[in-house]
């Protein structure tokens, strides 16, 4: 009997070792895990062999090297991607919802509510979920930002002597036929200037009135240059505009990517701005759901947070630790509120109006 018990255990103990050691295979062959159950997640991505990521184009928000770093750590799963934009990609799985296509998509988290009303997205809540700040993320996963881009003053130091620092310094004499934004009757980020000038000047979410009379000021002051429908990147960079009202991660792009080094500023307003989310979701019946959620949840580690640092965008999750270099670029900003994208989806239509009588008097 005792022999019988002495084999059975021992039996047991080998067991427990060859477990031991393969989970320690698993774990070796990419890195110290990043989360609990990490290693189990990979064997069933393993088996599925690819994941489909929509909207995720690689020269965006530092994309291409959140792909590289999926494919070092999980060889055996394939990842694949398209580039459609935000609005696009709600149109692709409203009309694939019976066979999808997509395992997670990526946008505007504007569009994300869309997703969500048209039912093809479902719940899944990554690693780092609850830290997200609650307008970042909704209730049940279904959506959740990645990552946010702040509005601040693109500055070309060579056409502009004195850098503007606040809102209000924009409407200064010396800043005549100097400033150019985007609309925001036809634009996402033409909205969100509004709301971050609402902000300087005693307004908020709830009343983006203050943002739209600035923009009036700015007219009557004889400061606007133009007003875009399309980002005019290409042109800042060119040497053709003064100030652009637009997002900090193409400010930086233009100076330590794009060749324009010191002629360039990036100011934050110090009397407020806001964040802008960019979020993703799992894709309602996708073919490949481990390995979405395996690809969902490197996007949301701490290791994945800190690329998309890398490409000059805002980590969604708090206190990410960055590379020395990389947090003297995006230093911390207080002033900037995280942007309540269905409140700010409910004030478009008067938004559109607010700004059209401020500055073009009807």
């Amino acid at each position: 009997m005792s022999a019988v018990l002495t084999l059975s255990t021992a039996l047991r103990r080998i067991g427990v070792l060859l477990g031991a050691c393969a989970a320690l295979a698993a774990t070796t062959a990419h890195g110290a895990s990043l989360y609990p159950g990490e290693d189990a997640l990979y064997a069933k991505a393993a088996d599925e062999g690819i994941v489909v990521s929509f909207d995720t184009g690689p020269e965006w928000a530092n994309w291409k090297s959140l792909f590289a770093e999926f494919r070092k750590r999980y060889p055996k799963v394939e990842i694949t991607y398209n580039d459609i934009g935000s609005a696009a990609t709600v149109v692709a799985l409203d009309k694939s919802r019976h066979r999808p296509q997509a395992d997670t998509a990526y946008y505007f988290a504007a569009s994300a509510l869309d997703a969500v009303n048209k039912d093809v997205v479902e719940p899944f809540k990554p690693v780092n979920f609850d830290k997200l700040p609650t307008v970042f993320r909704e209730t049940d996963g279904r959506w959740f930002t990645v990552h946010s881009l702040n509005i601040a003053f693109l500055v070309n130091k060579k056409l502009v002597k004195d850098v503007p620092q606040r809102w209000a310094d924009l409407l200064k004499p010396e800043y005549r036929n100097a400033v150019v934004y985007l609309d925001p009757r036809s634009t996402g980020q033409g909205q969100v200037d509004v709301f971050a000038a609402a902000y300087a000047f005693g307004g908020n979410i709830d009343n983006p009135k203050p943002g739209a009379d600035f923009f009036g000021k700015l007219t009557s002051a004889g400061n606007v240059l133009r007003v875009e429908g399309t980002t005019p990147y290409a042109k800042f960079v060119k040497g053709e505009i003064p100030i652009l009202i637009g997002y900090e991660n193409d400010g930086l792009k233009a100076k330590y990517t794009d060749g324009m080094g010191d002629a360039v500023d990036v100011v934050i307003p110090q009397d407020g701005s806001v964040s802008a989310p960019y979020a993703m979701s799992l894709v309602k019946k996708g073919p490949n759901p481990a390995a979405a959620q395996l690809w969902l949840n490197l996007v949301m580690s701490d290791v994945g947070q800190a690329l998309f640092a890398q490409g000059y965008v805002r980590p969604a999750v708090p206190g990410v630790t960055l590379a020395p270099e990389i947090a003297a670029k995006m230093p911390n900003a207080p002033q900037v509120h995280p942007l309540d994208v269905a409140k700010a989806a409910a004030h478009k239509g008067e938004i559109d109006q607010l700004w059209s009588q401020a500055t073009l008097g009807k």
